[in-house]
């Protein structure tokens, strides 16, 4: 099916100087300007691209792919505030607005927020909004623990974090489940804890089965987040130096280490610590 705001495939008809049209079957033709072609093709060939409307409200199509598209949650960036709003880059020639009448508080030029995407019933606009609740399913019981889900993080709380769990349902990830840091608007891999009795999700960023981190294993994952993911400490450094950064024995160390590293959380080096980055990114 052909929507305005999505990604499709579609048939090159005829060319033309300042492009091609396209078959966009009960939309009717489509141009896909010369501007926007990213390779060379015949009459007859499939294309994907993007449609939406251009700066004087006409479908057009686009080889270049938008960092989102109607119906997805996504954290972009305010690049010019006026009088209709404030318009957000989302990779495409004209910026995405988002009206005042659905911002949560005033955009600021250069501050980036998550919004979400969607075609405004009346002027059948491509436009996003920071009122991002109401496009939330209120609950869930498609998930059984231990799902693994895509996340967007959401809001920071007094709990931990909410997050948007496949583009459709909000989850939380509370401050027992958090190892490394996160911000809002990024994309993790997470997991199913618990579908509570309301419904409502509880998620962790690291599938079930791994072993509870101990308390000297979260102390030291605590300073490793602390430090920036690296800590010239090791098996080798003195129980003194250890003492003075951790406050624990030397045992304590590298039992917690050895739990660390069993996990697959750090990287032993040389001459330290190191937290690993890629896990569930």
């Amino acid at each position: 099916m052909i929507e305005i705001g999505k990604k499709c495939k579609l048939k090159v008809i005829k060319k033309v100087d300042f492009g091609v049209y396209l078959d966009g079957e009960d939309l009717g033709e489509i141009l896909l300007p010369n501007r926007s072609m990213l390779s060379t093709f015949k009459e007859g060939d499939f294309l994907e691209v993007f449609l939406y409307l251009d700066s004087e409200d006409r479908l057009i199509a686009s080889m270049q792919m938008p960092l989102a598209e109607v119906g997805d949650f996504a954290f972009l960036q305010v690049v010019s505030v006026s009088g209709a709003g404030a318009f957000l880059d989302w990779g495409l020639p004209k910026d995405l607005l988002v009206p005042f009448r659905e911002q949560k508080r005033p955009l600021e030029e250069g501050k980036k927020y998550l919004i979400y995407i969607y075609i405004d019933e009346t002027s059948q606009r491509i436009v996003a909004t920071t009122k991002i609740e109401r496009y939330l399913a209120e609950n869930c019981d498609e998930f059984q623990r231990g799902d693994k889900v895509d996340l967007i993080i959401a809001n920071k709380t007094d709990l931990g974090y909410s997050a948007i769990v496949n583009n459709k349902y909000l989850g939380v990830i509370y401050h027992s489940e958090i190892y490394k840091p996160l911000f809002i608007g990024n994309k993790h891999a997470g997991y199913i804890l618990k579908v509570r009795e309301d419904k409502k999700l509880d998620l962790t960023l690291l599938p079930i089965g791994y072993e509870k981190i101990e308390e000297g294993a979260q102390q030291i994952l605590d300073y490793l987040l602390k430090k920036g993911g690296f800590i010239e400490l090791n098996d080798e450094s003195p129980a003194e130096l250890i003492n003075h950064y951790l406050g624990m024995s030397k045992k304590t160390f590298k039992k917690g280490v050895g739990n660390l590293y069993k996990q697959k959380l750090i990287e032993l080096e040389p001459n330290g610590i190191r937290l690993k980055q890629n896990i569930n990114n």
